[in-house]
């Protein structure tokens, strides 16, 4: 089933899901191993925006992409099935423990091969990119404070047809709440609103699962 909209009822969801493509093998177990975990899971993509992702990755043909929160690794398969040939994938997480599920699920998708894994904050990571080194590609699915951070460091790396693919910014809605002054809704909102008033870059913000922001510069 598609998770996060709550905009989209469950007959629609069933719709959706019917007419993307369906997860194979290897996903569907990392879907079910990964629910398995109890409430962490929630933090999984929904199988039709992993779709999306191969596809939207599949057509810009990224040399290199990046992704900020890989949690059990559906997102990464997504993205790497979708490289070209010699297309490598960086892929930034605080967690051993999820990012073990991710690793092997790497190896049973044929695509580790693609793949490196830095543990440790992804500030530090991206900081210590080669500066002569384009990023075609980013997806940022972490923690909701340093998505501003996140996109701050992306942004002047970005190729000439890089993308940046953000997940979460409509919260399920929370961020019409006013009265919803949690961190990680102000912290959406102050995203949303940075990005939006950026001259450098151009946005678009579509409902898509809890809400997909894509950017691209100017």
């Amino acid at each position: 089933m598609t998770r996060g909209s709550a905009w989209i009822d469950a007959d629609l969801a069933t719709y959706l899901d019917d007419h993307s493509a369906k997860p194979d093998v290897v996903q569907q177990r990392l879907i079910e191993q990964t629910a398995a975990l109890g409430g962490p899971a929630v933090m999984q993509i929904g199988a039709n925006q992993g779709a999306l992702l191969e596809v939207l990755v599949g057509g810009l043909r990224p040399h290199f992409a990046i992704e900020i929160g890989t949690f059990t690794g559906y997102s990464s398969i997504a993205i790497a099935r979708g490289l070209p040939d010699g297309g490598r994938l960086l892929c930034c997480d605080t967690s051993e423990e999820w990012t073990t599920v991710a690793v092997n699920a790497w190896k049973e998708a044929g695509i580790a091969d693609r793949v490196e894994l830095k543990i440790g904050p992804a500030a530090k990571t991206l900081q210590a990119l080669d500066p002569a080194v384009d990023v075609d590609f980013a997806f940022i699915d972490a923690d909701k404070g340093g998505y501003i951070g996140y996109y701050e460091a992306l942004l002047p790396r970005l190729s000439t047809h890089g993308v940046i693919a953000v997940d979460n910014t409509l919260w399920s809605g929370r961020v019409l709440d006013e009265g919803d002054i949690s961190p990680d809704t102000v912290a959406i909102r102050a995203f949303n609103e940075h990005v939006a008033r950026d001259d450098r870059s151009i946005a678009a913000l579509t409902s898509i699962g809890d809400g997909l922001t894509f950017i691209r510069k100017r």
